[in-house]
């Protein structure tokens, strides 16, 4: 079968696509004809070895956390799916989405695709949804709340401003000036232009005295103080990048990866196709052209998700 492969750490324009043996399905496991995969910045991250020490992958490596398709065989123990079925899947790590066939774990990472589900949004939502989720549960959000959302025209970003909202939050999003009108689409109350503009100023002219969480999905470690200085004293900064634990005046930290609850997936999933979700997607490759997706996405700046089809 044909995959997106790297054959060593190095830079993602050293990956091809190439064949590789098609898997077998063990127990518990799925094989999934691939319909679509999206990209995410994990892909770059374990293609270039940017985290090799915590998490080293095993050579020739094919990325792809997300993926979407159609069940071709299942393994032992493989209750909940049955061949023929379409399916979406956050896939973790060792990935595989970016190949003809990929294997799945029967677990709540994977879910049933609805029928009014898209193609394309389907391969894009799994890791953005599920990680945006996490983090809306762990900012505990009240309604009428005051939120910052740091990287809100990405693709966990866009997710997280419109669960924010319905949650009841008011909410400010950074962005870029060409990225207003996504924003505003998605529901934020207003936004700032972090090229331009001092965010942690503008934020506090927005919310005197701050406000009361911080969502921020583009810096990591001490770099955090900057936005953590927009929040009210005692407020919350939300991260799935880690850093410090708390922050001066009293602001604490929760640090939350992707997380895959019981019938998470499938909630979201749901949302997209009733409408009560937008996945914004704004770029959009063939399997043929996947060497040069992953490294428009590892070099451009493009909001929202980038789908790969097959």
């Amino acid at each position: 079968m044909k995959a997106l492969v790297a054959r060593s750490y190095g830079p993602v324009e050293d990956v091809v696509v190439t064949d590789i043996p098609k898997p077998t399905p063990g127990p518990g496991q799925l094989l999934v004809r691939t319909e679509a995969s999206a990209l995410n910045a994990v892909d770059v991250v374990l293609v270039t070895g940017g985290m090799k020490d915590s998490l080293p992958v095993q050579h020739p490596f094919v990325p792809g956390v997300d993926v979407t398709g159609v069940v071709e065989a299942v393994g032992e123990g493989v209750s909940r799916f049955a061949v023929g079925d379409r399916i979406l899947a956050w896939n973790g790590v060792p990935s595989g989405g970016l190949a003809e066939y990929v294997l799945v774990q029967d677990a709540p990472s994977a879910a049933l695709r609805p029928a009014a589900l898209g193609l394309a949004e389907s391969a894009a939502l799994p890791t953005a949804g599920l990680t945006a989720a996490a983090l809306i549960d762990e900012a505990k959000l009240q309604p009428g709340d005051n939120v910052l959302v740091v990287g809100a025209s990405g693709g966990v970003g866009s997710f997280a401003v419109q669960l924010a909202k319905q949650a009841g939050a008011k909410v400010l999003a950074t962005g870029r000036a060409d990225e207003e009108e996504l924003l505003r689409r998605l529901g934020v109350d207003a936004t700032v232009d972090y090229k331009t503009s001092d965010v942690t100023a503008e934020t506090l002219r927005w919310a005197p005295g701050g406000v009361d969480v911080v969502i921020n999905l583009a810096q990591a470690g001490p770099t955090l103080a900057g936005s953590a200085a927009a929040a009210r004293p005692g407020g919350r900064l939300i991260s799935p990048l880690g850093g410090p634990a708390a922050f001066d005046r009293g602001v604490t930290a929760v640090y939350s990866g992707t997380r895959t609850p019981e019938g998470q997936l499938e909630a979201l999933a749901a949302q997209v196709a009733e409408g009560q979700l937008q996945v914004e997607i704004s770029a959009r490759y063939s399997f043929t052209d996947s060497p040069q997706a992953l490294a428009d996405y590892a070099h451009k700046h493009l909001p929202g998700k980038v789908v790969i089809t097959f």
